[in-house]
């Protein structure tokens, strides 16, 4: 059986991440068939109860470096239970967030030790690695205004005010930069509609749909 394809998405606070992974879902369905919806941190059972400790209180909650150990538990039995099975089956995947997301928040904006994160890596993603990744950038002040109007932001993160936001963003282009073959930068400015269509853009582009 062909194996499936995997698809994330990354961005800061605000891009629309959420909009749009429904909007690609439905651009799928018709060429490659249902895809199987899923995010992080969660995604299973075990791995939204992990969620629940990392995304609520204060910002001073967890140092970078628990967090990044919190988010790879999450991750593993995500990968285990969810996405790994689907690829199996030969299903397309969709992740809002994945491990870039680890590398931006916890890694470069966070300050967390880039070599415990690589190490990570290298033992829990096996072959759950993303095949194209849509980066959807944002000014920062932009971002955090639409995820406050929507009620979208996760209250931990959000606090965790401009100058940890703007790292963010720069993080996330830095990845984008080093990894063109997997990373298009999906301008995130304008309607749902005009970035849905961005979006549709690239990933017909780049997975020759």
């Amino acid at each position: 059986m062909t194996r499936g394809c995997f698809i994330t998405l990354e961005g800061g606070e605000g891009t629309g991440k959420s909009t749009q992974i429904g909007r690609l879902a439905a651009f799928l369905r018709s060429r490659v068939g249902e895809p199987v919806v899923t995010r992080e941190p969660g995604g299973s059972p075990g791995a939204e109860q992990i969620r629940n400790l990392v995304v609520n209180g204060p910002p001073e909650k967890w140092s970078a470096q628990t967090e990044t150990l919190l988010m790879y538990a999450a991750r593993r039995d995500h990968i285990e239970r969810v996405i790994e099975p689907a690829l199996a089956r030969g299903d397309w995947v969709i992740c809002d967030r994945f491990h870039d997301s680890t590398r931006a928040y916890q890694g470069v904006a966070g300050g967390g030790d880039p070599a415990l994160i690589r190490t990570l890596e290298d033992h829990i993603l096996g072959r759950a690695v993303p095949d194209l990744t849509l980066v959807l950038d944002l000014p920062v002040e932009e971002g955090l205004a639409r995820a406050r109007a929507r009620g979208e932001a996760e209250g931990r993160f959000e606090a965790k005010g401009p100058v940890f936001h703007e790292a963010l963003r720069q993080a996330f282009l830095e990845i984008a930069v080093r990894e063109p073959e997997r990373c298009v930068v999906i301008n995130a400015s304008g309607s749902a509609d005009e970035v849905a269509g961005r979006i549709a853009a690239a990933v017909s582009n780049r997975l020759a749909l």
